[in-house]
């Protein structure tokens, strides 16, 4: 097969696609998600988008199937691709004002080529059409996605909170909910120099930070728990092909005990623990090392972080980064790409048309 001739752009642009394009005002400004296993949407033809009268035109139904099957191709990681064939069966007629919803997946992926299925039902179940398609892929996506643990993948920071509490208490120090707030997510070296000051001796922070860890260790294993969303969206991102790191502040203690409890070795290409890196997060020193060991420039970098010392770490980096309210209010993250209160609100395909 003969691929065509095509200048290929740097970087693609969906904003004016009639299908999917938010600047379209002509456009069906169609919103797939994508669930892990298939890509979706639902839809309403409007009189605009009529054939026969108040029959909805058989044009825009491909249309649905061809834009719905075509996000399939990005969830397989490849950025770009275009249809080479399709093949569709129209089954009903659709009546303008009726909502259909659309769904498609990858059936085959191979170096060139993606074969993918899709149908169109009514809300009853009846099937409208069904069409089986294949896209040219022409260029892999190049993002890689770097997560912070505590915070955004583990809900561990009451434990974090009691553990300094205990440690910090032993010597006569209040820390208070509102001293951990400003630190959390940063390493604890940081943290401890910030409220005992710079003097305390190279032997005080490490029986300190000993101390803290191994209560902290004793209070949450065996109550290690996500964050909603989380799972579903590392899935969805592994399935993909997309490169992972795991970009934590945590010593690597801690992560090889999330890991083993919320089975996180399976989704990283790569693991940075604060240890690895001579300064704490907000230094972008942990992701640029990241973006580094996983091959990936830091502009197509995606950091997924709960803390404004994180944010400012991702973008100091020139990295792209989301931030989830998990630990921090939403006017925290002034310096974030995009701010969300749960990654239940996110799915992979609005996470790379995000950023």
């Amino acid at each position: 097969m003969e691929l065509p001739r095509f200048d290929m752009p740097e970087r693609v642009s969906f904003n004016l696609c009639f299908a999917c394009g938010e600047d379209n005002p002509i456009g069906l400004k169609l919103k797939p998600v994508y669930d892990g296993e298939r890509v979706y949407v639902e839809f309403t033809p409007g009189k605009y988008h009529q054939g026969w009268q108040n029959i909805t035109h058989g044009g825009i139904l491909y249309t649905l199937l061809d834009e719905v099957t075509a996000y399939t191709i990005l969830c397989c990681g490849i950025e770009f691709g275009v249809t080479a064939k399709s093949e569709v069966r129209f089954r009903h007629v659709v009546r303008t004002g009726d909502c259909v919803e659309v769904s498609a997946r990858a059936t085959k992926v191979s170096r060139r080529l993606v074969e993918t299925e899709g149908r169109i039902a009514l809300k009853d179940g009846t099937v409208v059409a069904e069409a089986k398609s294949t896209f040219y892929s022409w260029r892999q996506c190049k993002k890689a996605f770097l997560w912070d643990m505590d915070g955004v993948i583990s809900d561990s920071s009451a434990f974090h909170l009691a553990a300094w509490q205990e440690t910090f208490g032993k010597r006569g120090i209040e820390f208070r909910q509102n001293d951990f707030a400003k630190f959390f997510g940063t390493r604890n070296d940081f943290i401890v120099r910030r409220v005992l000051g710079e003097e305390v001796s190279e032997k005080e922070l490490a029986s300190l930070l000993r101390e803290k860890e191994d209560i902290f260790r004793h209070k949450i294993t065996g109550n290690f728990r996500s964050f909603p969303g989380v799972i579903k969206l590392l899935d969805a991102i592994k399935k993909g092909n997309f490169k992972l790191a795991l970009t934590s502040s945590a010593p690597q203690e801690n992560i090889d005990l999330a890991s083993a409890e919320l089975g996180l070795d399976r989704y990283f290409d790569t693991i940075i623990s604060g240890r690895e890196v001579a300064e704490s997060k907000p230094s972008p020193q942990i992701y640029l090392r990241a973006a580094e060991e996983l091959g990936i420039e830091p502009g197509d970098c995606v950091v997924i972080e709960d803390s404004p010392f994180g944010v400012q770490g991702a973008k100091a980096a020139g990295m792209k980064c989301l931030a989830v309210t998990n630990t921090h209010p939403r006017q925290d993250f002034q310096g974030a790409d995009r701010v969300v209160d749960s990654l239940e609100e996110v799915d992979l395909i609005t996470l790379i048309r995000w950023l």
